[in-house]
């Protein structure tokens, strides 16, 4: 009889990279597995043309959360207000916080739902998922819990995060510490762990999720960047302003920006301000985003964080040459490869786009491709492979 799997996400049927990569590992271990995966998406929402879904045979199931009494949810709110800013943080004040955000209906519900398909391995993917399993472990005796982490370290832990941040480092620790297995995307991140909470998570890189559509000839200059427009993450704020200051002296390059996210209005208003409306392009989400890759001549990574820059392996999939912010994991993945510039300096990353534009196009397009070619789906599928048994 095959394992049962069971993949526990937010969301599976949006554009974003997370959901790619949940929905490429899927399907391939639905070749030697049984596979599910648990959303909180609305069933409405399902789209089975998206990631090619159609392609694989996985069951899909529908979850929402109870409603919670307003008199016990201001009483969580008021323990969650105690732990972050009066009470000493350790494994006892950590485990009642997990209770208190998570509240009894709540983690009855879900591991009702996960209990019924009887899973040999569940997979939380991503950070809130990962500690709420964390949180019901010990109502699922007969299942492997595994974290999926796909921020890094400092993302999501680091002073100023957008997701968890400092308050809450302790309590993600003594968490994941409950699960069976952590993964991270990086080693960097790995070592970062086992330091911070003295447990070492596995690590298993992101795959090439796309199939490459035709490499760049490398004549069109035009740099590209891809992205959501959401919480600074891919800094394309700070693209646009060395753009700006790029452009002073150069009179040929463009800029091509694919995304969509709440961050578009301000992107536009960097644009309007510095006069750059003919030169700089914002292209909404597509499913065929190996056009603009293609069309490409540099790629840019301006993130001020990644797990893992999968932007980075699709474009050298298209033989595209990349400047980088010198973030841990792009200095994984690239190497040498790489150009990069001090995370969040505008002024260098302008003059890093001086540089690309007088490179070894040709040398350097060669080089992506075989770096590219090292993260094929087949080797990286193998480890969680390895990782389930």
């Amino acid at each position: 009889m095959k394992k049962k799997i069971c993949f526990l996400t937010d969301s599976l049927f949006t554009i974003g990279g997370v959901q790619r990569v949940t929905a490429v590992i899927a399907k391939a271990l639905a070749e030697s597995y049984d596979v599910t995966v648990m959303t909180t998406d609305d069933a409405s929402q399902e789209d089975l043309s998206l990631y090619g879904l159609k392609e694989a045979d996985i069951t899909y199931r529908y979850f929402s959360y109870p409603a919670v009494g307003r008199i016990k949810e201001n009483c969580c709110k008021i323990y969650s207000f105690l732990y972050k800013k009066v009470l000493p943080q350790n494994k006892l004040t950590s485990s009642w916080y997990a209770l208190s955000s998570f509240p009894g209906e709540r983690r009855r519900a879900l591991a009702g739902e996960l209990q019924l398909g009887s899973y040999d391995v569940i997979i939380g993917v991503h950070a809130f998922f990962s500690i709420r399993l964390a949180t019901i472990k010990n109502r699922l005796k007969e299942a492997r819990t595994v974290g999926w982490i796909h921020n890094s370290f400092d993302a999501l832990l680091g002073k100023g995060s957008a997701y968890l941040g400092m308050e809450l480092k302790s309590h993600y620790g003594h968490q994941l510490a409950l699960l069976d297995t952590t993964v991270v995307l990086c080693n960097s991140d790995a070592r970062l762990y086992e330091k911070a909470f003295g447990f070492k998570p596995v690590v298993i890189y992101n795959p090439l999720t796309l199939v490459p559509g035709k490499a760049s000839k490398g004549t069109s200059r035009r740099f590209l960047a891809v992205g959501r427009f959401a919480h600074k993450h891919k800094g394309f704020d700070i693209l646009i302003e060395a753009f700006a200051a790029f452009a002073k002296a150069n009179n040929e390059w463009g800029l091509d920006l694919v995304g969509e996210g709440p961050e578009e209005t301000l992107y536009r208003e960097l644009i309007a301000k510095h006069q750059l409306e003919g030169r700089v392009h914002i292209h909404p989400f597509t499913h065929d985003i190996q056009a603009h890759y293609s069309a490409a001549q540099i790629y840019v990574l301006s993130s001020r964080w990644e797990g893992f820059g999968l932007v980075l392996l699709e474009a050298m999939a298209h033989g595209l040459p990349v400047v980088s912010s010198d973030i841990p994991s792009s200095r994984e993945l690239l190497g040498d490869f790489g150009l990069y510039f001090e995370n969040g300096n505008t002024m260098q990353l302008a003059r890093r786009l001086e540089e690309a534009t007088q490179i070894d196009w040709k040398k350097k397009s060669d080089e992506a491709l075989r770096i590219a070619g090292r993260f094929g789906k087949e080797y990286i599928v193998k480890k969680w492979e390895n990782l389930i048994g």
